[in-house]
């Protein structure tokens, strides 16, 4: 997907690494990429994580690593008298060159290879204390400190959240333009979209639309809504004790039959199953 560039304020050539803790009223969507990498845990909050071309839910324990140029996004829904808060570390892919050669760093550089395709761990409440600890460090106790979280991450489970996402530059019109398409989808997916309506928001034909959108997030439109869609029915089926035809049609389903067959296909499992099984 096309993604704009965000500007990291490190100083350049003095500065390596960024890190910080923020609370926000929610995660807005804003997909974008930047030459640094990044590791994100999520305090609280839940919602859609999209890395790459891959849309998945989050909450509360998302802990990611991304690799330099990752497309990104963390968004939700504000809700009433609650907030979301994240720990967020942003480190120069220069950073650690130096030590990229050597055998007692094989381990954290084959973490930070892997992380091109975004990594998600099951991170210990251990390693999260020894994360904030690079928020209050400085200089070269901070740098340190981050060697020491990634030395302990080539020891936690993980799994790799998008296999084919692509490190990405991009203008900045483009980047406005599908990020103005995805904001538009993520507000209003449970209402019915058309491809017209889409089309005209970036002053598109219909066809020059679905090339565009097709070439920018590696989908087309149709599989794209319905996969928002979907993540949240499943969401729904196990936060909710609603009903299936009510989700159906909360999440934007025209009919319950088409719901039943798109489910099955996006998760391996009828909407009544899934439930059961998870």
């Amino acid at each position: 997907m096309k993604a704009y560039l965000e500007d990291i304020p490190l100083e350049k050539g003095r500065q390596s690494l960024y890190a910080y803790r923020f609370e926000l009223p929610f995660f807005e969507f804003k997909w974008h990429y930047h030459p640094e990498y990044e590791l994100t845990y999520i305090v609280r909050g839940s919602g859609f994580r999209l890395v790459g071309n891959q849309y998945e839910t989050f909450e509360a324990g998302d802990f990611v690593l991304l690799g330099s140029h990752v497309p990104h996004t963390w968004s939700s829904k504000e809700q009433y008298d609650e907030t979301v808060e994240a720990i967020v570390v942003q480190f120069s892919p220069t950073l650690f060159e130096s030590f990229g050669n050597l055998r007692e760093c094989s381990n954290i550089k084959a973490l930070l290879e892997n992380a091109a395709n975004g990594l998600a761990f099951e991170a210990s409440a251990e390693i999260i204390r020894e994360m904030e600890k690079v928020i209050q460090l400085k200089d070269l106790s901070k740098i340190l400190q981050l060697l020491h979280v990634l030395d302990q991450l080539t020891n936690v489970p993980y799994r790799s959240i998008a296999p084919n996402a692509k490190q990405v530059t991009n203008s900045r019109q483009h980047e406005m333009r599908i990020n103005k398409v995805c904001l538009y989808i993520q507000n209003r997916f449970a209402e019915p979209i058309t491809l017209k309506e889409v089309a005209e928001l970036i002053f598109l034909t219909e066809s020059n639309f679905c090339k565009f959108f097709k070439k920018a997030v590696g989908k087309t439109f149709s599989d794209y809504l319905n996969e928002i869609r979907i993540n949240e029915a499943a969401r729904l089926l196990l936060q909710t004790d609603q009903s299936v035809a009510q989700i159906a049609n909360d999440c934007g389903f025209e009919t319950l039959s088409y719901f039943n067959r798109v489910f099955l296909r996006k998760k391996g499992s009828a909407p009544t199953a899934y439930r059961k099984l998870h």
